[in-house]
C-alpha cells in the first residue's frame, strides 16, 4: 500500500507557504475565463519559506496535482505578476582530482559574471496569442560562487520566476549548464503555487553546453499517456525522445545519453592476437539479442568487429546508467580485492613452474584461513622482494586479511556438507541453479539433437541402473507417481565438446543425472550419465555412474558429481544469468527509453528495476564474457561459452515461458490447480526457490495489475497508446529481432497481456535475478563443492590413467579441479558479481 501511495499520489504534494494568504484563482483553459478575484499585493512582504529537506524528494505521481477550484466569471483583465521559487538539490561529487577541482574553482569564478546555471518553467498551456507553450523568465541559480567549497553531499540552490497569473500548471522546466563541469542534477521543487508544490524528479547528469548545447528537459512527476499530454508539453515530450534515440551514427561519447541498438561484435580482439578472434553474436547465422551501441571504430584485422576499450578505459552506456560515485567506489575496491588474489598467484606461477595445482584439501581451506600468500608459500621475506605496486605492499602490511577469501556459507556449519548426496540435491533446487531441474515423464530421457550429426538420441541409462533405489516401485509407477526428476545438460553441451575437449586443459561431459524423491520428501541422485561425441559406428560414448559401495567407487562417483556440478555451473552462468537476466533484459530497457517518455507511467514503473543494468553488462563485455575473460579463463567451455549462451537463445528461450508460472509448469515441477493460491500445485513441496518464488511473483504481479488497470480502465487505451505499443515492437522486432517471428510472442493488445509482460520484466530485474546472483560465492567460492571447470575425465579400467587414479584418488580428484589461479580468480569474481547487482538494486534511486 505504502508503494501504492507513492507512485500513484497521496500525501506528498504539500501546499506552499511562498504565496501571499490572498487568494488568487488561475485560468483553467479549457473555458478561458479570468479567474483572478483579487491581486497579489505587491509590496507585502513575502512569508519564509518551509525549510527544505534535506536529501532527494521523492517523486511522488499524484493525479490531484492541480486541485479544482470554483469557476467566477469576470471581465477580462490584464494578467498580474507573482514570484515562485525554485529549489534545486544537486549532488556533489565526493572524490574531486586535480582537473575537477580546477574547473570548479574556474565555473565559480565564471558563475558571478552571468556563466551560470540557468532554468525556464514550461506551463503545460499554450500561449492563445503565439501558438507555443508558456514561457516562464530564464531564471539563474543564486549563490553557486558562494556554496561550491561545501562539503556536504547534497546542496540546495535556489531560483526565482516572475510568472504571469495566467501561466497555468508548469509541466516541465528546462535547464542550461552554462559552466565547464557536469553536476548531478537529484531534484527541483517548485514553491509558491496556490494548488502547493510542483516536483520534478531529475536524478540525471546534466552536461555543460560546451559538450551538448541542447538544453536539458525534465518533466514534473505528473504522469500522462501519450494522448493525454498537455499541448504545451507535446513537443517537448517529443523533442526529448528524438534526443535520446540519436540518429546512429558516431562514436558515443561517455558524456552522451544516447541510447540505440547493436550486435555483440565486441568481444574478441583479433588486433591483439588471431585466437582472440570471436563470432558475432546476433543476426542470422548465430541469433542472441541486441545491446547497446557504442559506435567504435572496427578493429584493423576484421572490418566487422568492433574495436574494444580495455580497462582501465570505461566501455560507453548512457550517462545516466553509469555507476553513482559512491556505488562505483565499492566496485572499485572490490576491483582492487580481485587484483589481489589474481596478481599474487600469477607472481607465484612464474616464480614456481609446478604451481599449477591444489595438493591437498588443506591447501583450499587455507585461503580462507592463512590467505592466498601463505597457501602459494610467498614469505613475507619474499614478498617483500616482488615488483609489488606500493599500493598493493601497504595493503599487505596494514591489512593481512585482503588476501583471505571470506568463508563460503557451504562451509560455515559443516565443513563436509559438499560431499554429501543429499547436499548435492539440495543445491539442485535451493542451490544457486534452481532453475533447471525437470520432473522426469520419459525413461530413458530421449536427446533432441540430430542423430545424424550427434549420434543415437537413446540415453545409456537403463532400468536396472536404477531400479535398486526406488523403495520397490517399478520405473514405470515412478514415473506416474511423480517420483523421479532430472538435471540434464545433455543437449546443452554436446555439440561442443568435442571442440572443448581438443583445449588445453579442459574435459567435459554432457551429463544427466537422476533423482528419486524419497519418504522424506528430499532428493536423492541414483545415477548420473556421461556422454562424449561418439568416435565412430562402434565407439562407446557413454557410461552410467552409481553411487559408491566402497572407498574406490566412491571417488569415482564424487568426480562424476563434481563433472555434473562443472556442467550446471556453466549452464547457470551463461544461460540462466547471463542471457536470461542479463542480455535478454537490455532490448527492453534500450527500447523503454527510447520510445516511452519519462512521463509515461509504464516508463515510471519500469525504470528503477533497469537502473544500472547497462553499466553491469558493459563491464561484463569488457571483463567477463570477452575473449580470454574470466569466464572463459575460468569455466569449462572456455573460448565456445558464448556460442553456447547463443545456441540456448535459439534453441530454448522464449518470452513466454520466462514468467515464474509458466517456467514451473513448462519443467514439470508444477501443473495449473485454481483451488491453489497461485493457481498451481508444486509436485515437489519441498521447493524453496519455488514456494518462496510464487509469493513473490504473486505480489509484483498484483501490484502490476493494480497499476495496470488504474492508468489503462479498458483494453482500447492500451492499443492506442502509441508509446506503448511502439516501445514493445522495438523490444521484439529490433532488440530480439533474431527471434521476432516466433508465434509465442505475446501481443499487447488487452490489460491481461500487459501485465504479464510487465510482471515478467520485473521477475526478471528483480526476484529471478536475485536468486540466480547472490549464492554464486556462497556456494560456488568452495571450488570442490562447485568446480566451474574440470581438466580431467574419468578413466575407464582399460585405460592408464586408472592405474594412476587407484594409486592417490584424492590426488587425482584436485588435479582434475581447477588450478589456484583458476580458482581464486573465480572465486573473487563471484564475490564482486554479487556486489555489482546488489549495488544495481540499490534502493537509493
Amino acid at each position: 500500500m505504502a508503494m501504492g501511495k507513492e507512485i500513484m499520489g497521496g500525501s506528498m504534494i504539500e501546499r506552499s507557504s511562498f504565496v501571499s494568504t490572498t487568494k488568487v484563482f488561475l485560468n483553467h483553459g479549457k473555458n478561458n475565463n479570468m479567474l483572478l478575484v483579487k491581486h497579489l499585493e505587491k509590496r507585502r512582504a513575502v512569508v519564509p519559506l518551509r525549510k527544505v529537506v534535506k536529501g532527494p524528494v521523492v517523486a511522488a505521481v499524484s493525479e490531484d496535482l492541480v486541485k479544482s477550484v470554483p469557476v467566477v466569471s469576470v471581465p477580462a483583465k490584464k494578467a498580474e505578476k507573482f514570484k515562485v521559487r525554485a529549489v534545486v538539490t544537486v549532488r556533489n561529487k565526493n572524490k574531486q582530482d586535480f582537473k575537477d577541482k580546477f574547473v570548479k574553482h574556474l565555473d565559480s569564478l565564471t558563475d558571478k559574471i552571468g556563466r551560470n546555471i540557468v532554468l525556464q518553467l514550461v506551463s503545460t498551456e499554450i500561449d492563445p496569442k503565439t501558438k507555443a507553450p508558456r514561457k516562464s523568465n530564464e531564471a539563474a541559480l543564486q549563490d553557486w560562487s558562494k556554496k561550491s567549497n561545501l562539503k556536504a553531499e547534497r546542496v540546495n540552490y535556489t531560483a526565482e520566476f516572475l510568472l504571469d497569473s495566467n501561466f497555468g500548471v508548469p509541466g516541465a522546466i528546462t535547464v542550461s549548464n552554462n559552466h565547464q563541469m557536469e553536476f548531478f542534477l537529484e531534484t527541483i521543487t517548485v514553491e509558491g503555487f496556490a494548488f502547493g508544490p510542483v516536483h520534478f524528479p531529475c536524478n540525471s547528469w546534466v552536461q555543460s553546453r560546451k559538450d551538448h548545447p541542447e538544453k536539458r528537459i525534465f518533466f514534473s512527476n505528473k504522469p500522462y499517456l501519450p494522448n493525454e499530454t498537455p499541448r504545451g508539453l507535446r513537443s517537448l515530450r517529443e523533442k526529448e525522445l528524438i534526443d535520446i534515440r540519436g540518429d546512429g551514427t558516431g562514436v558515443r561519447k561517455i558524456s552522451d545519453r544516447v541510447y540505440d541498438f547493436d550486435v555483440y561484435n565486441d568481444l574478441g580482439n583479433p588486433d591483439k592476437a588471431i585466437d582472440l578472434a570471436r563470432p558475432t553474436l546476433g543476426g542470422e547465422k548465430i541469433p542472441y539479442p541486441r545491446r547497446c551501441r557504442t559506435g567504435r571504430l572496427p578493429t584493423d584485422t576484421d572490418m566487422h568487429a568492433e574495436s574494444r576499450v580495455e580497462n582501465p578505459l570505461p566501455m560507453y552506456v548512457p550517462r545516466d546508467e553509469q555507476f553513482e560515485e559512491l556505488k562505483q567506489d565499492t566496485v572499485s575496491a572490490g576491483r582492487l580485492n580481485a587484483v589481489l588474489h589474481n596478481l599474487i598467484p600469477s607472481l607465484k606461477a612464474s616464480i614456481s613452474a609446478n604451481n599449477h595445482e591444489f595438493k591437498r584439501f588443506l591447501d583450499i581451506d587455507n585461503l580462507y584461513s592463512a590467505g592466498v600468500l601463505l597457501e602459494l608459500g610467498l614469505k613475507d621475506e619474499l614478498v617483500k622482494q616482488l615488483p609489488l605496486p606500493k599500493v598493493v605492499s601497504n595493503i599487505q602490511e596494514s591489512n593481512r586479511g585482503i588476501t583471505k577469501f571470506d568463508t563460503p556459507k557451504i562451509l560455515s556449519k559443516d565443513k563436509f556438507a559438499w560431499l554429501r548426496d543429499d547436499e548435492f540435491a539440495r543445491q539442485a533446487i535451493a542451490g544457486i541453479n534452481p532453475v533447471c531441474i525437470e520432473r522426469l515423464t520419459v525413461f530413458p530421457p530421449v536427446s533432441k539433437l540430430d542423430p545424424e550429426i550427434y549420434g543415437p538420441q537413446e540415453s545409456a541409462l537403463k532400468e536396472e541402473h536404477i531400479l535398486g533405489d526406488l523403495n520397490g516401485m517399478t520405473v514405470q509407477q515412478a514415473l506416474e507417481e511423480n517420483k523421479l526428476f532430472i538435471l540434464d545438460h545433455h543437449d546443452a553441451y554436446l555439440p561442443f565438446l568435442e571442440r572443448i575437449n581438443a583445449l588445453d586443459g579442459r574435459k567435459a561431459y554432457a551429463t544427466r543425472t537422476i533423482f528419486f524423491l524419497t519418504s522424506l520428501g528430499t532428493l536423492k541422485p541414483i545415477a548420473i550419465e556421461l556422454s562424449l561425441p561418439p568416435s565412430g559406428p562402434s565407439s562407446c560414448s557413454k557410461r552410467v555412474v552409481r553411487p559408491a559401495v566402497d572407498a574406490t567407487t566412491n571417488w569415482l562417483w564424487q568426480l562424476a558429481k563434481a563433472h555434473v556440478s562443472s556442467n550446471d555451473a556453466g549452464v547457470h552462468q551463461l544461460v540462466n544469468h547471463w542471457l536470461r537476466t542479463h542480455a535478454c533484459l537490455e532490448p527492453f530497457i534500450l527500447a523503454t527509453h527510447r520510445q516511452m517518455s519519462a512521463m509515461h507511467p509504464i516508463f515510471k514503473l519500469l525504470d528503477p528495476h533497469m537502473r544500472y543494468t547497462m553499466e553491469i553488462n558493459a563491464v561484463a563485455r569488457q571483463k567477463l564474457i570477452n575473449g580470454d575473460g574470466v569466464i572463459e579463463s575460468c569455466f569449462t567451455p572456455g573460448q565456445y561459452a558464448m556460442e553456447i549462451s547463443a545456441a540456448a537463445y535459439k534453441s530454448s528461450w522464449r518470452f513466454d515461458m520466462e514468467s515464474l508460472p509458466a517456467d514451473l509448469i513448462r519443467r514439470g515441477m508444477a501443473v495449473p490447480d485454481p483451488t491453489q493460491p497461485h493457481g498451481l500445485k508444486l509436485l515437489l513441496e519441498d521447493y524453496p526457490y519455488a514456494t518462496d518464488g510464487l509469493q513473490i511473483w504473486s505480489a509484483i504481479e498484483n501490484w502490476v495489475r493494480t497499476y495496470v488497470n488504474h492508468y489503462y480502465p479498458n483494453s482500447s487505451l492500451i492499443c492506442n497508446d502509441t508509446e506503448l505499443q511502439a516501445w514493445y515492437y522495438e523490444s521484439v522486432n529490433v532488440g530480439h529481432g533474431d527471434l521476432s517471428q516466433e508465434s509465442w510472442w505475446p501481443t499487447l493488445d488487452n490489460a491481461d497481456n500487459l501485465v504479464s509482460v510487465l510482471t515478467t520484466l520485473v521477475w526478471l530485474a528483480s526476484a529471478q535475478h536475485a536468486a540466480l546472483n547472490f549464492g554464486q560465492y556462497p556456494y560456488g567460492g568452495y571450488v570442490p563443492s562447485r568446480p566451474p571447470l574440470m581438466r580431467r575425465l574419468i578413466p575407464e579400467e582399460n585405460e592408464p590413467e586408472y592405474a594412476i587414479f587407484l594409486a592417490d584418488p584424492q590426488k587425482y580428484y584436485l588435479s582434475a579441479m581447477p588450478s589456484v589461479l583458476q580458482a581464486t580468480k573465480i572465486g573473487r569474481w563471484a564475490k564482486l558479481d554479487s556486489t555489482f547487482k546488489f549495488l544495481e538494486k540499490s534502493p537509493e534511486k
